[in-house]
């Protein structure tokens, strides 16, 4: 498995790159589709925009979509 610190590394040379061939002043959504750009000539696999339950106290209280997930296998 990969040492997370260089994983990470690698993560924010994508975020990097996107934005350093696009440059300032875009919408998000843009951002996050050159970083999957990115992340997939880099051979990093992904889960764009998944939703999972927030939880209090043992109840469902609402739901978190984060634009993207690192995985392992699996998905892109």
């Amino acid at each position: 498995m990969e040492d997370i610190n260089a994983l990470t590394g690698r993560i924010i040379g994508c975020a990097i790159e996107a934005h350093r061939l696009l440059g300032p002043g875009l919408l998000e959504s843009i951002y996050e589709s050159a970083l999957c750009v990115e992340m997939e000539s880099a051979g990093l696999k992904y889960q764009r925009q998944f939703v999972f339950p927030v939880s209090y106290k043992g109840k469902i209280i609402g739901e978190c979509r984060p634009d993207l997930r690192r995985r392992r296998r699996g998905c892109r």
